[in-house]
């Protein structure tokens, strides 16, 4: 009986659904309203898409595709049927040439049916007419010389010429693109000035090539004939291989025998020829222009190395009382002026540092890292030292001057020797854990 009554009720239920309760997932069309098949690199291409569905629609999305890879894409709210316009914009790259991207609409409604259409719009790189050179004196075109290729030739006002470079605009769906200076090179979307610095006065050619972006006049300087990456006007890098004793010769500074020479790296053998003194390995040598030195940094891969638990790596020194290549460039507590140690060998670490010149002779303030940055450090547990120079700081014991440290932080016994060489060295053959630091006194 019971039974009978349950399949009753459920018929009763099931009858006094209507048909019109059943909702529908509903099926959302696309049409084209614009013709899409061609645009290029920089410019907002509008779109206009005829939407339609038997209930309500939600979103309405654009996605560009270069090969694979989604490189732009927009979002339109669409909440009833009708025509919707808008944009998506076609980045401009580097060495990117023509080609055929795909454009992807899809459609969804309140009830995440969707829909999908695609097309195929043909990319071309813009032949700008001209290009203008903004300087911080002026505006000067750049003349077309050829396929990308530009050239402003003028009688600058300076030699340095801090400048970007921009575009006129050439279709109804075109943007002005800039190009300026990144630590990359010259990248798009930049106002940075970018540092030509011609070898000349007076009147020099200013060249740049919208496909590959290769530009002059630049400071250019090698390492062993290999090119270093301007990284500003005043640095310039490049990430090298190089075994003990082996020669390091640069071209390209005229003045390069006035340069101090950071003796715990290289030892100078002519004016532009160097022996290298740490280990073998990998290591970035960085030429700065203006103090006229190079600073030389441990790498592990494309990395800056950091000192590893079996001790090799690298050790990094922050902090008060010494620079590079004098205490005009103060290290202080500023993790992007690091000091990296010279890797000499059997995991020991040195730096040379003269008094009154690249280190405080009356007080110091500093300690040695794991890392060029916060991170691991060393304190007065994991390092030790038994030298009548220096101590470690523990937070209680004070330097000769009465100052305590923090616990890892050096501080002076004694006042040092002015123009004397102090050579540090951290020893980590031992364990990480377990570093010597010795202060020896050259002669």
């Amino acid at each position: 009986m019971k039974k009978y009554i349950y399949l009753l009720m459920t018929l009763i239920i099931l009858n006094s659904c209507s048909k019109d309760d059943v909702q529908s997932v509903g099926k959302p069309v696309i049409e084209l309203r614009s013709e899409l098949s061609a645009a290029m690199f920089g410019d907002s291409l509008q779109f206009t898409i005829g939407v339609n569905d038997e209930v309500p629609l939600s979103t309405l999305k654009a996605k560009l595709y270069f090969g694979e890879e989604i490189v732009s894409e927009t979002l339109i709210r669409t909440k009833t049927t009708g025509d919707y316009t808008g944009k998506i914009y076609i980045p401009f790259y580097k060495d990117i040439p023509n080609e055929t991207a795909t454009l992807e609409f899809i459609l969804q409604n309140t009830n995440l049916a969707t829909v999908t259409k695609t097309c195929d719009v043909a990319i071309t790189r813009p032949d700008y007419p001209y290009l203008i050179l903004v300087t911080r004196n002026g505006m000067y075109p750049m003349e077309r010389t050829g396929l990308y290729k530009y050239e402003a030739f003028e009688a600058f006002p300076n030699t340095d010429l801090p400048a970007y470079i921009k575009t006129p605009i050439i279709s109804n769906w075109g943007n002005e693109i800039t190009f300026g200076w990144s630590e990359d090179g010259i990248t798009q979307g930049s106002t940075s000035d970018i540092p030509f610095v011609s070898s000349i006065a007076g009147k020099f050619p200013v060249v740049f090539n919208t496909l590959t972006y290769e530009a002059s006049p630049f400071f250019e300087i090698f390492v062993n004939d290999e090119k270093m990456i301007m990284v500003d006007k005043q640095n310039f890098k490049i990430d090298l291989d190089l075994t003990s004793g082996q020669d390091v010769e640069v071209e390209g500074i005229d003045d390069i025998a006035g340069w101090w020479i950071d003796p715990d790296f290289f030892t100078k053998v002519t004016d532009n020829k160097y022996t290298f003194n740490p280990i073998d390995g990998k290591y970035r040598i960085i030429a700065n222009t203006t103090l006229k030195y190079f600073k030389v940094e441990a790498m592990s891969g494309n990395d800056l190395a950091t000192l590893q638990d079996d001790g090799t790596g690298a050790v990094w020194i922050i902090g008060v009382g010494l620079g590079k290549p004098s205490l005009a460039n103060q290290v202080e507590w500023n993790t992007d002026n690091a000091l990296c140690m010279a890797p000499t060998g059997n995991k020991q670490y040195q730096i040379s540092l003269k008094a009154g010149e690249s280190i405080v002779d009356t007080v110091i303030n500093f300690k040695f890292f794991h890392q060029k940055g916060w991170g691991g450090e060393y304190n007065n547990t994991t390092l030790t030292t038994t030298s009548d120079i220096v101590f470690i700081g523990n937070g209680t014991d004070t330097d000769y001057k009465g100052e305590t440290r923090d616990p890892g932080n050096l501080g002076l016994l004694q006042a040092l020797e002015v123009g004397a060489t102090y050579v540090f060295v951290v020893d980590v053959s031992a364990g990480k854990d377990a570093a010597i630091l010795t202060v020896t006194k050259q002669p």
